[in-house]
């Protein structure tokens, strides 16, 4: 049975990776982005990555600018419609009483 002292899944001698053996990290640069919310993000980029227009908001998801007075609009989402609702964007009330008409004429044997 192993001791509870031991810290699982390490080994002797491990600990975290320095800078030493991982190398030098590049030279890091910090760019405002402000979402329609008014929240402020500032991921690092690396000084000769090229920096994206915008940037998702990662405490609301809304689209971020670098222009603080104008930032992206949000993006317009649709509410949920029902199958009858779309029935209704593709058929007038007459096409809907002509099918109603034609279906009970064969409900009641006549066609």
């Amino acid at each position: 049975m192993a001791s509870g002292n031991a810290i699982r899944g390490s080994r002797v001698g491990a600990g975290p990776m320095g800078e030493a053996e991982r190398g030098e990290s590049a030279p890091r640069l910090r760019i405002s982005f402000w979402c329609s919310n008014g929240h402020e993000t500032q991921p690092s980029f690396a000084h000769d990555a090229q920096v994206p227009e915008t940037w998702d908001c990662p405490r609301c998801g809304f689209p971020a600018g670098q222009d603080r007075d104008s930032p992206p609009a949000p993006p317009r989402t649709e509410p949920y419609k029902t199958h009858l609702a779309y029935v209704r964007e593709r058929r007038s009330d007459a096409d809907g009483e002509a099918i109603l008409a034609e279906a009970l004429a064969k409900l009641r044997g006549e066609i």
